[in-house]
């Protein structure tokens, strides 16, 4: 193997990402950051499987074996759903029809690439969501004596106040940010959709508190509004790690322990309790920022506080329903590069 051959993939890998994604095909940046996570796992596994570095993979690397059985990992080894394991074929999807068109003598190769099918999976599983009890048990259990307890006191109840997805909250700027009355945020959603969502007067003060911490800078309108500890953005393994720890401080909400709780089942939470207080379909829809109402419905199908009251509609005098009541690491070279997007 040359050297000339080692850099070839890598040189793809950048034009991919740099042009042809943002400029040809118009991609959100959520989605190309969500490409660039499938890329870094692929080239981890294909490294690991050749016994080479990164950097010496070569083009022929990226074949239909090494990635059927990348894909088989994803669901054994990393626990991925069907649904996760098909985002990620969709994205080495992309890649090979792009290095087609650079590379067409690996043509045949790259065309079995294409060629591999989604899986089908079983039907989706129950939304997984927050009772008020819980949300409240979360939110008192951080420490708001410290000033990362305050960042993620803010950080979740916005997270709550408002359905968004942890991107868009971790997007987030200063000047997104309408701290007077009437109070709102600016959510950056997919497609390069924007929405404006209200949120409550509390949280524009959480809001507002914690940006008054912020560390001195040039234009601080254009400052990310959640920071880590070292001032730099919050990432959403850094939401994720700080949910599980609050969800396990969480000892006023036992239930917790029997849930898989992961940020976006704040998301599922807000939308839930939008349709529990009688918030129409299509405006919860707008809310969230869905594609569509299909995609909505499902939260409808989800309430089972709502099926109660439906059943106790039509059996109002059966006393067992009427009673009843049941809520990226530091790497280097081309993982660091793409770690940088």
């Amino acid at each position: 193997m040359t050297q000339q051959q080692s850099t070839a993939l890598g040189r793809s890998i950048a034009r991919f990402f740099q042009e042809y994604l943002p400029d040809l095909r118009g991609m959100s940046p959520q989605t190309i950051r969500s490409y660039r996570d499938t890329m870094v796992l692929f080239l981890r596994f294909a490294a690991a499987k050749s016994g080479r570095s990164i950097e010496n993979l070569v083009v022929r690397d990226i074949n239909a074996d090494r990635l059927g059985d990348f894909l088989t990992s994803l669901e054994v080894e990393r626990g991925n759903s069907v649904a996760t394991r098909n985002a990620r074929l969709a994205a080495m999807h992309s890649f090979a029809r792009f290095l087609i068109a650079e590379h067409p003598e690996h043509m045949d190769a790259l065309q079995q690439v294409v060629g591999l099918p989604f899986k089908r999976g079983r039907r989706a599983a129950p939304v997984e969501y927050l009772e008020e009890p819980e949300i409240k048990g979360i939110l008192e259990s951080i420490n708001r004596d410290t000033t990362s307890g305050r960042r993620d006191y803010a950080l979740f109840s916005l997270m709550f106040n408002t359905g968004a997805r942890v991107q868009e909250i971790l997007d987030l700027r200063v000047c997104d940010l309408r701290l007077a009355s009437p109070c709102q945020v600016r959510l950056h959603g997919k497609g390069a959709k924007i929405r404006l969502c209200p949120i409550w007067r509390r949280t524009a003060q959480l809001l507002q508190d914690l940006i008054s911490t912020h560390p001195p800078s040039d234009n601080p309108a254009d400052q990310r509004v959640f920071l880590n500890d070292r001032g730099t953005p919050l990432t959403r393994f850094g939401v994720r790690y700080l949910l599980r720890k609050y969800v396990a401080l969480a000892k006023a909400a036992p239930t917790l322990a029997d849930k898989r709780i992961h940020p976006h089942s704040l998301r599922h939470s807000t939308a839930i309790h939008l349709l529990k207080a009688g918030v129409d379909i299509a405006t919860i829809s707008q809310w969230l920022g869905h594609s569509g109402l299909n995609v909505t419905m499902r939260y409808a199908r989800a309430d089972i506080d709502m099926k109660r009251q439906a059943l106790e509609q039509v059996f109002p005098n059966v006393a067992p329903f009427a009673n009843d009541k049941v809520i990226v690491g530091h790497d280097s070279g081309l993982l660091g590069w793409l770690s940088s997007l």
